[in-house]
């Protein structure tokens, strides 16, 4: 009996809870334009369905020709589906001009495509800023906050972007514009799946001085590593994403960081906070498992 009624308690501490960190969508979509990159698939595909289905008039940008046709068949007439290459400036510009003939206030840019963050914010923000409270939302990632090995590159591009969209926050103060960054760990993405299979195509493209120093079986057991990572192995519903970026969105009071699913919050931040020398002896011996990279015993031998 006891245990029932603590276990009553607690599923109502936890829903009390739910409903302060995501209160139910209190903006009015009507007359509301939001612009979303990156809607191929995954995060940006999944959120420009769920704002069409509520009534905000969508701008949502495809990398690939033939996602145009595939995602307008999700969408209602409302929406705007165009192809967006933002690594070019002339599509960023053709999208702005797209997006400016239809409103003069945009209520939200979400930067969900992995580049083109900052491009994208310059040239949107006269728009944002034209009426108060309106948003820019980051998708970014866990690593943000701690660095894992073989992701330096991605790892530090998300870090930029962190303190990027800080600074643009403290900026943006006056305005009235809220900034908020996503930072899921691994979920069930399309691109998650595919980075786990393409050890071929990454050995064929490396430099052969990269090769001699590494070896073939480093790298080969680096990608098996990956792949058999328990984040990985037990990549969370990307549909928690989503949910969180509609929040972003939707809400009056959007959260600074979002860490949706259970990876982020309970797995990843707790253990970034723990002393630099633990986080690293961790590392250390989850990697105690592989050979040294090829180019190590050549020191020996030099």
């Amino acid at each position: 009996m006891y245990l029932l009624i603590c276990f009553v308690i607690l599923l109502s501490i936890f829903y009390i809870l739910y409903r302060h960190f995501f209160p139910t969508p209190n903006i009015d979509p009507n007359d509301k334009y939001v612009l979303i990159s990156g809607c191929d698939t995954g995060f940006g595909n999944g959120l420009a369905i769920e704002l069409d289905k509520q009534g905000f008039n969508v701008f949502a940008g495809v990398y690939n020709s033939e996602s145009v046709a595939s995602l307008k068949e999700k969408l209602s007439s409302k929406a705007t589906v165009f192809r967006l290459d933002i690594t070019k400036k002339e599509d960023i510009d053709a999208t702005f001009e797209l997006v400016n003939n239809k409103t003069k206030v945009l209520h939200a840019l979400v930067n969900n495509a992995g580049i083109g963050h900052v491009a994208m914010t310059k040239k949107f923000l006269p728009l944002l800023i034209a009426k108060r409270d309106s948003r820019i939302v980051y998708t970014s990632s866990a690593v943000d906050y701690i660095g894992f090995p073989s992701s330096s590159a991605y790892c530090a591009f998300k870090c930029a972007l962190e303190s990027f969209s800080d600074c643009l926050r403290r900026e943006m103060v006056p305005w009235g514009l809220h900034v908020s960054v996503i930072e899921p760990g691994a979920m069930k993405t399309p691109i998650i799946e595919a980075s786990c299979g393409l050890f071929e195509d990454f050995w064929s493209k490396l430099p052969s001085d990269v090769k001699e120093r590494w070896g073939e079986e480093y790298i080969r057991t680096e990608f098996h590593i990956i792949k058999e990572s328990p984040l990985f192995k037990f990549a969370e519903d990307s549909m928690k994403v989503v949910r969180a970026l509609q929040h972003a969105v939707m809400n009056k009071s959007p959260h600074i960081r979002y860490r949706p699913g259970w990876q982020s919050p309970f797995i990843l931040y707790p253990l970034s906070n723990l002393p630099t020398c633990i986080i690293d002896w961790l590392f250390n011996v989850l990697n105690k498992s592989r050979d040294d990279p090829k180019g190590v015993y050549q020191q020996f031998k030099d």
